[in-house]
């Protein structure tokens, strides 16, 4: 990872509300290739407030550590490259019917999104990268 995160834009960025979250999740993960979400013998996994699981994902470990507490509080930030995520993971969401938690928070569940949505926001982004 050569994004270094500092405490000043980790504090700056976890004040804002979801939806900036959520464009702030897009630009790094296509600017880093990486998407970050947490594992402890699986993957962790969330419901939304119609009791459908989502898979939570973040932009930086750091993230994902901080809500790495409660019931996901022996997991670990692990990162999973954007061709992967691409190529198989929101397949398999999708395939599922899973949804993704897009930067929760520990005040917040984050924006929740199809994952043709979130594909399709990653794809414009890295258009614009080529």
């Amino acid at each position: 990872m050569t994004w270094v995160l500092t405490e000043q834009e980790k504090a700056a960025v976890l004040m804002l509300p979801g939806s900036k979250r959520y464009d702030y999740f897009v630009k790094k993960v296509a600017d880093e290739n990486t998407i970050w979400s947490l594992w402890q013998s699986g993957w962790a996994l969330a419901e939304d407030s119609d009791q459908r699981q989502v898979v939570p994902i973040w932009p930086h470990a750091q993230f994902a550590e901080i809500c790495a507490r409660g019931e996901w509080a022996n997991y670990t930030a692990l990162p999973i490259e954007m061709d992967a995520w691409v190529q198989r993971w929101l397949p398999g969401i999708e395939k599922d019917s899973r949804l993704l938690a897009i930067f929760p928070t520990t005040a917040d569940r984050g924006i929740v999104v199809a994952p043709s949505k979130l594909a399709s926001d990653l794809e414009q982004e890295l258009s614009r990268y080529k």
